[in-house]
């Protein structure tokens, strides 16, 4: 018997990797393209001379293609990267902590919150940056009040968590509205919609910046205690008998998944559907342990992110919102679970 077992999670492993390195060459490949894509395409060739142009290269370059290159294409497709690996290892996350498939990363009220930090930030004329702040402030301070009012609560933390978040995204929302209503419909109004309408075309490598650090902190400590999800996904008290403080646990991973997702949200506005789409695609390769499960979501967010993203730039003559394309492609993705999930009742 334990010689089949060893055989067994030897497939696994080998089916694992396979997994990643498929995924790692789709990532190259999708990143490339995302290159050549847009209102102004680019060969292979003329991507390549762009890139080779900064270490040296003393060929033949269109000054055009190394402007595109280094200034409008490589911070938007770092940010889809960013953005993509976040919103899915967040939703991966939170998933499993609440034990709900269901559950995406503004569950606890983190984009509403940045939404009503953004949308004060612009409508009193902060720049790009100032918006970025608030708009992480904001999402942070939405999340910290829901466990801080579920704390006080004589009801199941989990629960009293979801129910305070839906709570804090309401309050979150009618503040956007709020400001909304009284903006000035020439400038301020249209600011805020781009922005609550998620895009990456703004995006500077500045602006990248102040967003990549949270991200990429998040995305390390997250997946370095991936494998305590899977305890996590016990009972409560299955979980303590096991001698893991789940409390302590469950804290860490509320505030590193709530660091990616309003680091995610002040970088690139309301991107939905991703942190809850990715986590059931990474389920379907790879299956339920988060050992695996959370670097899988990780590179898939990133390659759907990308290819979303380079919808966004070339289905039409003028660039769709980001968030649009994402809404589009999400809402059938969850009918589709929940018809799938009365059918395996």
């Amino acid at each position: 018997m334990p010689s089949i077992y060893s055989e067994a999670e030897t497939r696994e492993r080998r089916r694992y990797n396979t997994v990643m390195f498929a995924m790692l060459a789709v990532l190259i490949a999708t990143t490339l393209s995302s290159f050549m894509v847009g209102y102004f395409p680019l060969t292979l060739g003329e991507v390549l001379r762009a890139f080779a142009w900064q270490f040296g290269y003393q060929g033949e370059v269109l000054p055009q293609a190394v402007t595109i290159f280094w200034r409008i294409r490589l911070p938007r497709i770092l940010a889809a990267v960013l953005i993509g690996a976040s919103l899915s290892s967040a939703g991966a996350a939170y998933q499993g902590m609440f034990r709900n498939p269901l559950v995406s990363p503004d569950i606890l009220g983190v984009s509403s919150g940045a939404s009503f930090g953004a949308a004060l930030a612009i409508i009193n004329g902060l720049p790009s940056w100032g918006i970025q702040l608030s708009a992480f402030v904001g999402g942070a301070l939405a999340v910290a009040l829901a466990y801080i009012i579920s704390r006080k609560s004589a009801h199941s933390q989990t629960l009293s968590l979801v129910l305070t978040g839906i709570m804090i995204m309401a309050l979150g929302n009618a503040g956007v509205t709020m400001i909304q209503y009284i903006a000035n419909p020439n400038d301020v109004l249209q600011q805020v919609m781009f922005w609550l309408m998620g895009s990456l075309a703004k995006v500077t490598m500045e602006g990248l910046g102040w967003s990549a650090a949270p991200m990429i902190i998040g995305l390390v400590v997250v997946l370095a205690l991936r494998w305590r999800l899977n305890i996590l996904t016990l009972d409560e008290e299955e979980a303590q008998s096991l001698g893991v403080n789940v409390k302590r646990y469950r804290l860490v991973f509320i505030v590193f998944s709530t660091l990616l997702s309003a680091a995610a949200v002040c970088l690139g506005g309301l991107i939905g559907w991703v942190g809850l789409m990715v986590p059931h695609m990474g389920r379907a390769l790879v299956g339920p342990c988060h050992s695996r499960l959370l670097p899988t979501c990780a590179m898939l967010g990133a390659i759907c992110l990308l290819v979303m993203d380079a919808i966004a730039r070339s289905l039409l003559t003028l660039e769709l919102p980001l968030g649009v394309v994402t809404n589009v492609l999400g809402a059938p993705f969850f009918v589709y679970l929940i018809l799938r999930r009365k059918e395996g009742r």
